[in-house]
């Protein structure tokens, strides 16, 4: 394997589902998952490009909105998958990951491999706490991030 591998927890603890993305970066810290970076971002574009080099395998782990919406449902994408949601999407954050994704690609700053565990979120009001039905997929989506580290180490 060349370079590292990153995870990165997208989200804000204090927006209900929002906040999955962090919980699954502790949830793997307490299992000592081997990745090299396990960080959060509020998904700013800037500090999310800043978090990855181009030879490090990158997973993120967000909350989206889906129309219509099934909470707690999960979705796995690739970059290109991803980067072609960008106008379809919707986030809380300024820009969604698909916008990220795209800008990384122009300016070539993608990294050799991207991949994007989500849910979609039922409740992104002010507060904390995950809804029922994203805290019911919490494990599941652990286990996804988990199981792309340890490939991406083998």
């Amino acid at each position: 394997m060349t370079g590292r591998v990153v995870v990165i927890g997208v989200g804000n603890p204090f927006r209900r589902d929002d906040g999955v993305g962090p919980a699954v970066v502790e949830a793997l810290r307490a299992a000592e998952v081997p990745a090299d970076t396990l960080t959060v971002s509020d998904g700013e574009p800037a500090r999310m490009l800043d978090l990855w080099g181009r030879q490090d395998t990158v997973v993120i782990v967000e909350a989206v909105h889906a129309h219509p919406g099934h909470p707690g449902r999960l979705h796995t994408l690739r970059a290109e998958d991803a980067a072609r949601y960008a106008s379809d999407s919707a986030s809380s954050h300024a820009l969604g990951l698909g916008e990220t994704i795209a800008l990384a690609a122009a300016l070539d700053r993608l990294p050799r491999e991207l991949v994007v565990h989500a849910v979609e979120g039922a409740d992104f009001t002010l507060g904390t706490g995950l809804s029922p039905l994203v805290r019911s997929a919490l494990p599941e989506l652990t286990r996804l991030a988990a199981d792309t580290v340890r490939t991406a180490r083998a």
